[in-house]
């Protein structure tokens, strides 16, 4: 019996000492709005730029991972547990992560990612002047050329229509430039509004009613979450459908040109490895993404009534060719 209460004892002082160990890690706050695909990528993103550098969760810094699950009121719940927690560096994956972090604390480092316009959200005025703690990858889409590669694919575009969600400021900031550079090519942008991801497969098929020739969904954190659903409807009503975002293809969009989200992950991890090192936010200027990739699903394209020259097959990143569009994301 005496035996068993020193081991027991024993127990619970390696305990005690594995569990303080872990309280005194460099802990970093990750989260992020919902489950929408280019959010899980960049948030693997991240990780594995740790994990490249020798970083381990529980070994050498501590992940506090969150999500959002796509309600404002859970974010800013979330990025005030962060500072009730005191971690040591807040990582805010999208514009109301970025919105509440900015809302729930002036002196820990925040590092964003996958935000179109990190100044309307509040982190500063350019790259260079931004707030001292703030600094991150901004992910403004290459909204022009894809208007543009939609106007080459099929010449007798006129109206294009496009989901968006007024309560994300980002998506607001994305149906403006849309329309902004529709003009510019000669595209008349038609948008209907949706509240939350529910009204996206209905609300389709409205804007399918409202006589469009094509659709460029813009992307958003909601609709991005269930862009499938706007993938069968454009597939059940034949018309063609472009993504805001890569993986859309792989959810029915015949084409998307934007940006590679893990490599936008992988980005902000090397900030946040910056700023362990002791570098200043303040003196990191907020990067951005540059090399446009262009994806296909030809299934999709086929269904839709859309077919690419060789030019256009030579130019792609990524083709898929099977009737397999459901798409594959590791979650951990």
């Amino acid at each position: 019996m005496k035996k068993f209460f020193v081991l027991l004892l024993l127990f619970l002082f390696l305990f005690s000492c594995s569990k303080k160990d872990q309280e005194n890690l460099f802990t970093i706050g990750i989260f992020q709005f919902n489950d929408a695909p280019h959010l899980i990528e960049v948030r693997n993103g991240v990780i594995r730029a740790l994990w490249d550098n020798g970083f381990q969760d529980g070994v050498n810094i501590r992940l506090e991972i969150r999500n959002g699950n796509g309600s404002s009121s859970e974010v800013q719940r979330i990025a005030q547990e962060f500072v009730e927690i005191k971690v040591d560096m807040i990582v805010a994956l999208s514009t109301p992560c970025l919105q509440a972090a900015l809302i729930a604390t002036h002196e820990i480092p925040i590092v964003f990612s996958s935000v179109a316009n990190p100044y309307l959200a509040g982190a500063g005025k350019s790259s260079r002047d931004h707030m001292r703690t703030v600094t991150g990858i901004e992910s403004r889409g290459p909204i022009n050329e894809s208007l543009a590669f939609i106007k080459e694919i099929i010449p007798g575009v006129k109206r294009v229509g496009t989901l968006w969600t007024p309560s994300e400021i980002n998506s607001k900031f994305y149906l403006e430039l849309a329309r902004e550079e529709g003009k510019k090519v000669g595209l008349e942008i038609v948008d209907v509004p949706i509240v939350n991801k529910s009204q996206v497969l209905h609300s389709a098929q409205v804007l399918i009613n409202k006589k469009i020739d094509a659709i460029y969904q813009i992307s958003d954190n909601t609709i991005n979450e269930s862009f499938q659903d706007v993938g069968n409807v454009a597939g059940e009503n034949s018309v063609p459908l472009f993504g805001g975002f890569l993986f859309s293809t792989r959810l029915g969009a015949c084409a998307a040109l934007g940006w590679d989200f893990f490599e936008m992950g992988y980005k902000t991890g090397e900030i946040v490895m910056r700023i362990k090192s002791s570098e200043n936010p303040a003196d990191i200027p907020i990067q951005s993404m540059s090399q446009v990739r262009i994806h296909l699903n030809l299934p999709a394209a086929q269904k839709q009534g859309i077919t690419f020259s060789d030019e256009f097959l030579k130019k792609a990143d990524d083709i898929l060719e099977s009737e397999n569009n459901s798409l594959f994301l590791s979650d951990s």
